[in-house]
């Protein structure tokens, strides 16, 4: 019979695989692409005319298969967490496969399109749920202590970010701020993952 905590090893691995290649296309499809620069969304490398709205994609999409396979790396005790992760893996294939229009506006100050509403909701409660899962595993014992002190980190970095972002979109809207705001929180949401990924392959190496 299958060891399955060898297969969790397996899958934190692939996770924190999946979570570099994906960081690494997004941040080349968002940089070197003719994107709106920092004032603008980092999905508006996705919607770009050019080679690099590919490599976009292909970024989210492998960012999607990280939280995926981390959701199946966290121990059973773990299955809020897990549940959630698998959601926001979930809705991320939904926010790269449906392209938002130029700018990709958002209400309450501009006017999206039907697959702007998609594209950002879906973006939106993905983040949500891997800031949720953070808080999971934080207030679980089973998630053992290394894994628990990185999401004590992650959430202390996300959840303030994760507020004014949101307080900021409501009352002023798109800005510089906004845009810089939304990359500093994707980052702390990959470096999470990065380090939850390698926790877990850790532990699992030596149980």
């Amino acid at each position: 019979m299958a060891d399955p905590r060898l297969g969790r090893v397996v899958a934190a691995s692939a996770a924190a695989g999946c979570a570099l290649a994906g960081a690494v296309a997004v941040t080349v499809a968002v940089v070197a692409g003719p994107g709106p620069g920092p004032t603008g969304y980092v999905s508006e490398a996705g919607v770009t005319d050019s080679r690099y709205a590919a490599a976009y994609r292909i970024g989210v999409f492998a960012l999607a298969g990280a939280l995926l396979l981390l959701s199946v790396a966290l121990p059973p005790a773990l299955r809020v967490a897990g549940a959630l992760l698998a959601t926001g893996g979930v809705l991320t294939l939904l926010s790269g496969a449906v392209t938002c229009s130029a700018g990709c506006p958002l209400p309450p100050f501009e006017r999206p399109t039907v697959a702007d509403l998609v594209h950002g909701g879906a973006s939106i409660a993905a983040t949500a749920s891997v800031v949720f899962a953070m808080l999971a595993l934080l207030r679980s014992p089973a998630a053992g202590p290394a894994v628990r002190r990185i999401a004590a980190v992650g959430a202390a970095l996300a959840l303030p970010l994760s507020a004014a972002i949101a307080l900021i979109m409501l009352t002023v809207g798109r800005g510089g701020l906004v845009g810089l705001l939304e990359r500093l929180l994707l980052t702390v949401a990959v470096g999470w993952g990065l380090a939850t990924a390698g926790a877990l392959g850790l532990a699992g190496r030596r149980s």
